[in-house]
């Protein structure tokens, strides 16, 4: 259906920002879990077991993350979204299975001990909060699908305040978890209670924003045709989380391997804070466009946003380094200047990783999920020959620059895969967005 006229900035600014401040705002509820282990008596240990625990969860769980994404473009009446929820059942029972296996069976120990080099003694907690975490694939699952309702009807700043109620709630949630659990495990109950509340409350929004999109006139696709578009974005964001993995085993054989593995967290953390929202771009291609015309307003969009997050690193990097990382962090003065140029040269990470979550939003609008699958492979095959050659070369480089080398090369290496077949997709087909 074309639009009577071309989209605006200030359309896609509405769209777009409650989706951004849903990013930050849920990067705010996992601080202030990390806050109340912090608090507690064995803190390094509850610290240490949650985020092990983290790790862990979120690669199995990665591919539920896609659920918004398949259900905008897939949804059009009532047997699409049956199809769809029968993906998010599938998807879930496997992953929850998945981390039961870890979290009940002699497979938990020997993954966190012989693969991932974890001390033993903070396994028996970590496992414990895997086993809390066991069950969230459904309630993420089903919160995905219902926020990807409720993009669809535009209704973006209602996703924004369910993750507002969800951090309101945690801290009662953490609260009442002290009184009968100790370490890690008040962080995992913490966070599954959090995460059903907002769970429900998005299914009542998704409800009153109307479950199937009855504007829509393309023809509804069976459970066949759903699985075979879903699943390659499912495995795709399965391997987005081995890069990150990827780079801490290859930075951490440096000679100063555990500084760069210190900073790169330090790093990651403003990045996803900063460029994380531009993953949201997808959604908003799906959504919003539906002519050239639309499209070239969504890119123009892209670059002042991608833009300003560049410029905002580049403050955090150096005018704000003594403010922000000094005075309200407490980061080491060694620390934030063994830093500083690595964080400014990640001004470029908000464009590289804008255009990489654009693209895939064409790809994804267009069906052609299959090409998204082979640009993550592609991605991931790039971090292994690395990895390979950091075992067997010494190479002459901090291992912080090394780290931020391959962060931006691989995001770039991604998106100018995707931008060559998009290319050639369009020469095929003679259209800017098959929808």
């Amino acid at each position: 259906m074309t639009s009577p006229r071309s989209l605006t900035l200030k359309e896609i600014s509405f769209f777009f920002f409650p989706l951004l401040l849903n990013v930050q705002l849920m990067s705010v509820s996992h601080s202030v879990i990390n806050a109340a282990l912090a608090r507690q008596e064995d803190f390094v240990a509850a610290l240490a077991s949650f985020s092990v625990a983290m790790v862990v969860h979120l690669f199995f769980a990665s591919p539920s993350y896609q659920n918004h994404t398949v259900t905008i473009a897939m949804v059009r009446g009532r047997r699409s979204l049956k199809g769809v929820i029968a993906f998010v059942l599938l998807v879930a029972s496997v992953v929850s299975l998945a981390l039961g296996t870890i979290a009940y069976t002699p497979v938990g120990p020997w993954l966190l001990t012989r693969v991932l080099g974890i001390r033993a003694e903070i396994v028996p907690d970590a496992l414990e909060v895997i086993g809390f975490l066991a069950l969230l694939p459904f309630f993420t699952g089903f919160r995905g699908l219902c926020q990807g309702l409720v993009i669809r009807a535009r209704r973006t700043s209602l996703v924004s305040l369910a993750t507002g109620v969800r951090i309101g709630a945690l801290f009662g949630f953490l609260a009442l978890g002290s009184r009968f659990l100790s370490g890690a495990a008040i962080g995992a109950f913490g966070l599954l209670a959090c995460v059903i509340t907002e769970t429900l409350l998005m299914v009542f929004f998704a409800w009153r924003c109307g479950l199937t999109p009855t504007e829509i006139p393309q023809e509804e696709r069976g459970l066949g045709e759903i699985l075979r578009y879903a699943f390659p974005l499912a495995y795709s964001s399965c391997l987005q989380q081995t890069v990150p993995l990827l780079i801490s085993a290859i930075i951490s054989r440096m000679p100063d391997g555990t500084l760069a593995l210190a900073a790169f967290g330090l790093i990651r953390g403003f990045l996803f804070l900063l460029a994380g929202p531009m993953r949201n771009l997808q959604q908003a291609y799906l959504t919003l466009v539906r002519k050239e015309a639309d499209y070239r307003a969504l890119v123009t969009f892209f670059y002042r946003t991608s833009l300003g997050m560049a410029l905002v690193t580049a403050l955090i990097a150096f005018p704000l380094n003594g403010l922000l990382l000094g005075k309200i962090m407490g980061v080491d003065p060694s620390l934030r200047k063994y830093i500083a140029w690595p964080l400014a040269v990640c001004a470029l990470f908000p464009l590289f990783y804008g255009a990489s979550n654009l693209l895939r939003g064409y790809f994804a609008g267009a069906h052609e999920t299959a090409r998204l699958g082979r640009s993550t492979l592609y991605k991931l095959l790039y971090m292994l020959v690395w990895w390979l050659a950091a075992s067997l070369l010494a190479l002459p480089v901090p291992g912080i620059g090394l780290g931020i080398f391959l962060l931006l090369s691989a995001e770039l290496v991604e998106a100018g895969y995707l931008r060559r077949q998009r290319d050639r997709h369009l020469q095929g087909s003679g259209r800017l967005a098959p929808q």
